[in-house]
């Protein structure tokens, strides 16, 4: 999956939850660009990919999701981390997975023509060289 690792994390104790830090609070100003506008104007974009190891469903509905990092063992729980989903929502853009485990709906729009993004567009972020 590709994500921006960067935003609401503890690395030590590898947690990533979009509302870890209170900004709010401690600026006085609310920070309310959606995921769109915040990719948009460069403020999130993807920076790292991890792989999925686990995730925590509740009534149907995913709770939290356990990682593998790449950042070693000294970090997290062991080189795991935990993201609930709130983070996965705001700071995940990207996923690969088998097609096999797509819904119906996503297996057909793989049919369809696809679309070439410009270099500059900022789901290409991961691609890029630093």
């Amino acid at each position: 999956m590709g994500c921006d690792t960067g935003k609401q994390n503890h690395g030590k104790l590898g947690l990533w939850d979009a509302n870890l830090f209170d900004y709010d609070g401690v600026y006085g100003t609310g920070f309310d660009m959606d995921k769109a506008a915040r990719l948009e104007y460069g403020q999130t974009q993807m920076t790292h990919a991890m792989l999925f190891t686990g995730v925590d469903v509740v009534d149907g509905k995913p709770r939290r999701w356990r990682v593998e990092n790449s950042y070693g063992d000294a970090v997290g729980d062991k080189g795991f981390f935990l993201m609930n989903d709130s983070w996965f929502e705001q700071y995940m853009f990207e996923i690969a997975a088998p097609k096999s485990r797509l819904s119906p709906e996503l297996q057909a729009a793989l049919d369809t023509e696809p679309i070439v993004l410009p270099p500059w567009d900022p789901m290409g972020a991961l691609a890029r060289s630093r």
